[in-house]
């Protein structure tokens, strides 16, 4: 599974009414990280246009990636309370903190739209998607998933596939959740496979970790990191094409296998 970002500017100063929607957010997230359940389906327009709700309302307090809030990181789904859309939608238009954040009243379409620009992990282009549990989600990882058997974890596994230790603080729920079901749009070129033929006749496959121009690193089939001057080799091919093949998953266990994904934040 491999993964890239985005940038968005803020563009507002909040006036006094979207100033108390901001901070209504802010005090409905932060502390631990939970899997989030995005339950209602949205389409590109309505993500499009939650991104400029965002950034006219939100961005001031939680910064244009939303990770300005120390704890929280909304383009990554890290909330308190909030698990699925409907509670997100209540601590928005039912207040929060014991009454010291008060009510706030959004129209739908703008309440909709800022809902759906979180899911998308703040992708104007994405697609909201569903984040699971995350505890199915790691049963799937180690058994019918199958991703434990390239994918190392927290120094248990192969390592003939990218280290996803610290992948759920890398990616956003939208890139995690495109590296299973359309791995050739996500895969980086880094991670590409390769397959050398050296002057001995020896001919290795592998992942390429670094290349630069005159030598190239990788991982081999045997695990074995392996550097290899260019002016010795015979032949350098560079797929195109990601080894691990779309999932036949289904959505709900992609989404908890997202679920899972995100949980995993580096040894702590």
């Amino acid at each position: 599974m491999t993964y890239p970002p985005q940038k968005h500017r803020l563009q507002s100063l909040l006036s006094p009414r979207l100033w108390r929607l901001s901070c209504l957010l802010l005090l409905a997230t932060g502390g631990q990280s939970v899997a989030q359940e995005s339950d209602h389906q949205y389409t590109s327009e309505a993500i499009q246009a939650g991104s400029r709700v965002y950034v006219q309302q939100c961005a001031l307090c939680h910064g244009p990636q939303g990770e300005t809030v120390d704890g929280i990181n909304l383009r990554l789904g890290q909330f308190r309370t909030a698990r699925t859309d409907d509670d997100l939608a209540g601590v928005i238009s039912g207040g929060a903190a014991g009454g010291r954040m008060p009510a706030f009243t959004l129209r739908p379409e703008e309440l909709n739209g800022v809902i759906a620009y979180i899911r998308a992990g703040f992708d104007p282009s994405g697609v909201a998607i569903s984040i699971g549990d995350a505890t199915r989600g790691k049963a799937l990882f180690e058994g019918k998933g199958e991703c434990a058997s390239c994918h190392r974890v927290n120094g248990k596994g192969p390592r003939t596939a990218p280290d996803l230790s610290d992948i759920g603080v890398l990616r956003t729920p939208a890139i995690l959740q495109n590296s299973m079901v359309a791995p050739a749009a996500t895969l980086l070129p880094i991670n590409r496979a390769v397959r050398i033929v050296t002057r001995r006749e020896e001919t290795v496959f592998g992942r390429r970790l670094n290349e630069d121009t005159y030598t190239v690193q990788l991982i081999d089939a045997n695990e074995q990191l392996r550097s290899f001057v260019k002016a010795d080799l015979v032949s350098y091919e560079l797929s195109s094409e990601p080894v691990h093949q779309p999932t036949t998953l289904s959505g709900d266990e992609v989404a908890d296998l997202v679920g899972y994904l995100l949980t995993l934040r580096g040894m702590q």
